[in-house]
């Protein structure tokens, strides 16, 4: 077979198998995939280990996925199926939708942490049914409010970039706090001498430290990702019409 003809390895681009009536369903596999990710992290995840915890050998999988990546394909679809965008009815509601979905992917990232070490290695995700009516909501989202579709996938690019980055970001900041046993308020008590000490020769910086140290971290931290939004929505709505 000529390389250009070699079909492409994933879950997405072959028939699903239906034969023999098996035990376990792909539905079964993926929601006991994604509560393995959720309680014990992405090293955790391999057939063996999912079949034991479905009372199932590992070739039970097999019938439905070929290997650990086609299952990482329909994990990662299973969880943007929790992403909520809104229906809007014109341009003055396309900011107030926005807000809604950033804020469920967003809620998404946190629930499921493990999802940051896996978008850049899940093959042909977007083809994912989940995954391809997120984008088609987010799609008519846009053009509702008068985007083209030129301009309109451009813009929903920028905005998941900010949202997915912000929300890893904070994934990761939430897992160690986790594992430290300490709420956001210990560890910033805690740490506080020892930011002070670091910023002793820095006035602006220290003074930017005791301003949002006054706030209460999960407080901040929503605030930081409501601005990052807003001014994202302040480009999109100032772009220049084609």
């Amino acid at each position: 077979m000529a390389a250009d003809e070699k079909a492409i390895s994933s879950v997405w681009t072959r028939p699903r198998r239906t034969r023999d009536r098996p035990a376990l369903s792909r539905e079964q596999i993926v929601s006991e995939a994604v509560r393995l990710l959720d309680s014990e992290g992405v090293d955790a995840l391999s057939m063996r280990q999912l079949g034991a915890r479905l009372g199932a050998g590992a070739t039970s999988l097999y019938r439905h996925v070929a290997n650990r990546d086609e299952l990482i394909e329909l994990v990662v679809d299973e969880v943007y199926g929790e992403i909520r965008v809104p229906e809007v009815d014109g341009p003055a509601d396309l900011r107030a939708a926005v807000a809604v979905c950033a804020a469920s992917v967003r809620s998404m990232i946190v629930r499921h942490p493990w999802i940051a070490s896996m978008l850049g290695a899940v093959g042909l995700s977007y083809l994912g049914p989940n995954v391809m009516r997120l984008n088609d909501r987010m799609l008519a989202l846009f053009t509702a409010a008068g985007f083209t579709v030129e301009d309109a996938v451009p813009a929903i690019s920028t905005v998941f970039a900010y949202v997915i980055g912000m929300g890893i970001s904070e994934a990761a900041w939430l897992t160690t706090l986790a594992r430290s046993g300490r709420s956001e308020q210990e560890w910033a008590e805690q740490l506080r001498p020892s930011v002070d000490d670091a910023a002793r020769e820095y006035p602006a910086l220290r003074e930017s430290f005791e301003v949002h140290g006054a706030v209460a971290p999960q407080q901040a931290r929503d605030d930081l990702f409501d601005y990052g939004l807003a001014r994202i929505l302040d480009g999109l709505e100032a772009r220049p019409r084609t």
